[in-house]
């Protein structure tokens, strides 16, 4: 059995990303499952709501990146290589907002079949949907835009200001269909982290 592909959109928070996924995923010609990081962190979130209702902190915590966000970002990574490595087509929706995680795609999906999308979108429509939303931070996306954008080679381009989540979905289906090799994924190289 072959390995599941990985369609990995890259984009910024509001860029249409979990739109693009649900159309990916209803369509019915090739099966696709949705692994959004928002799930991980609210069912986490859940958990803990359910199983300690009363729970008060006895004192404040500076460090709940690194106690808490990162092992489940790699949870969540590992479930994606699962996944793939299960044969199940899988669609990413994350944001890759620092070197060290990137990294830990890299190492973790190198060797997996990854179609590697650019999810773009205009600074100025970005904040227009965070408005709209009202779910997210003002400036959120703004902030991440420079770092999302910072890769230069895609197997695919999708404008959400000019295509609807359909179209989106249609372009990446065409090209999955044309069984094109996707090698942008594998062209990429580990970053450079700093410590501070």
């Amino acid at each position: 059995m072959k390995q599941g592909l990985i369609v990995f959109l890259n984009g910024t928070s509001s860029s249409g990303k979990t739109s693009i996924s649900m159309e990916l995923k209803n369509q019915k010609e090739i099966p696709f499952h949705h692994l959004s990081i928002d799930d991980f962190f609210g069912n986490y979130n859940d958990f803990i709501d359910n199983k300690f209702p009363n729970i008060k902190p006895a004192r404040e915590v500076d460090n709940v990146g690194q106690i808490l966000f990162d092992p489940i970002i790699s949870v969540y990574y590992a479930t994606i290589k699962l996944f793939s490595e299960m044969g199940l087509n899988v669609i990413v929706d994350t944001v890759i907002d620092n070197d060290k995680r990137f990294n830990d795609c890299l190492d973790l999906f190198f060797d997996h079949p990854t179609l590697f999308v650019g999810v773009l979108c205009s600074k100025e429509e970005l904040t227009r949907r965070e408005q709209i939303r009202g779910d997210r931070e003002i400036g959120l996306a703004n902030s991440q835009y420079d770092k999302i954008y910072s890769f230069n080679e895609y197997d695919l381009e999708v404008n959400t200001e000019e295509l609807s989540p359909t179209e989106c979905a249609e372009k990446m289906l065409s090209l999955i269909k044309s069984d094109q090799d996707y090698s942008a994924f594998k062209k990429l190289t580990k970053r450079e982290i700093s410590v501070s």
